[in-house]
């Protein structure tokens, strides 16, 4: 790119020196030369108005791949994976007639990973890219759908056409990363199939390690146990979600439990039975809870599950669900057990201690009442 402009300005500067001496000579040799000068001065000035579109053409594309180089040298720098499929989306927007771009990762999850750039949730989903349906690896995949013209007409956002290519991995591809244009005249030829290829060639080195960096992480913060998460994830996240519910002011809700005597249970039927128990506990309370709400294993045989978005109305009526899915069943040889906990909702002047804290004293306060029952820090 650089040589091609050092050549345009090259150009440009030739025919400013010819200009210049077209017009001494003519002032030389007097006016019957000066009909073919015009002619030659009003080409040289065409010549000359085409050179500075294709300068300008030049700079443009050039300002373009810095831009795309700039996404590209970020990505090997980042190790979040929303951060690296986010700079992927952008570089893959900034090609040439791509209007929205869509990363769709493939693995042992039970869905794929997808992210998005210029399209709706809703528009994503209907996107999804699966490959050939003999299962090779497709070099790229057009994509084209046609509109009833009174649909076209009254909607002029509809997602024409597209093309696909591999995201490379090892052995195998990892997703694939896919454009989109909303125009019913533009396609994608070989040369944006050779751009996006380029790209996420790039990009998929970056996404597969930000990628297993997240699924280690994901493990560290599990509890081995109950398939829970840990002790110290649920402080990490009870701070932040408290920090969030304060700067949008929103509502937060939290609940501490616990088994009843297990400490006499676990004595009577040993560790061993005593693991299995808290395990089976947790899947009970792990099928009950909202998608939202996260479950955790604070120690031993106590828990704990933030509800973001809630009211103590709404700790109220998750407990009563974990009460009822741990009780109404024996659970392994420990036979029937209840649970007692303690539920409180967020105030204007706590932080995730003081928060935490009223609600493991609510949690206590239930155990004095009798056990096997709820007890709720109102909010003052």
């Amino acid at each position: 790119m650089t040589i091609l402009l050092l050549g345009i300005c090259g150009a440009l500067a030739l025919c400013v020196v010819i200009l210049v001496l077209l017009v001494v000579q003519a002032r030389r040799t007097g006016d019957r030369a000066e009909s073919g000068v015009a002619e030659v001065v009003a080409g040289l000035n065409t010549r000359m108005d085409e050179l500075a579109r294709e300068l300008a053409g030049a700079v443009e594309r050039a300002d373009e791949e810095g831009r795309r180089s700039r996404f590209l040298s970020e990505l090997a720098g980042s190790i979040d994976l929303d951060e690296v499929l986010s700079r992927t989306l952008e570089a893959a927007t900034a090609l040439p007639g791509a209007d929205a771009a869509v990363v769709e990762l493939h693995g042992h999850e039970t869905k794929p990973i997808v992210a998005t750039l210029g399209l709706s949730a809703e528009e994503a989903e209907r996107q999804a890219v699966a490959g050939p349906p003999d299962g090779r690896d497709a070099r790229s995949i057009s994509i084209s759908y046609r509109y009833p013209d009174a649909e076209v007409e009254a909607n002029g956002t509809l997602v024409h056409s597209g093309v696909a290519v591999p995201l490379p991995g090892d052995p195998a591809r990892i997703g694939y990363l896919t454009i989109y244009t909303r125009s019913p005249r533009r396609s994608f030829g070989d040369e944006a199939v050779a751009e996006l290829e380029r790209l996420a060639e790039r990009a998929a080195p970056a996404i597969a390690n930000a990628r297993r960096f997240r699924e280690a992480r994901q493990l560290a913060d599990l509890d081995a146990l109950t398939g829970l998460h840990n002790r110290r994830y649920f402080h990490e996240t009870l701070a932040r979600e408290v920090s969030r519910a304060h700067r949008y002011n929103r509502e937060l809700a939290l609940i501490v439990f616990d088994l009843d005597d297990f400490k006499e249970i676990n004595d009577k039927i040993g560790h061993l039975a005593g693991d299995a128990v808290l395990a089976e506990a947790a899947e009970r309370v792990r099928d009950v809870v909202r998608s939202a709400d996260i479950a955790c294993r604070v120690g031993g045989d106590e828990f704990a599950v933030i509800l973001p978005e809630s009211t103590l109305e709404d700790a109220d009526q998750l407990y009563r669900r974990i009460q009822n899915a741990v009780s109404t069943r024996p659970m392994g040889q420990a036979g029937r057990l209840l649970l007692s906990a303690g539920v409180t909702d967020l105030r204007a002047e706590d932080d995730s201690v003081a928060f935490f804290q009223r609600a493991d004293n609510a949690l206590y306060a239930a155990k004095e009442a009798g056990k096997g029952r709820m007890v709720a820090a109102n909010s003052g």
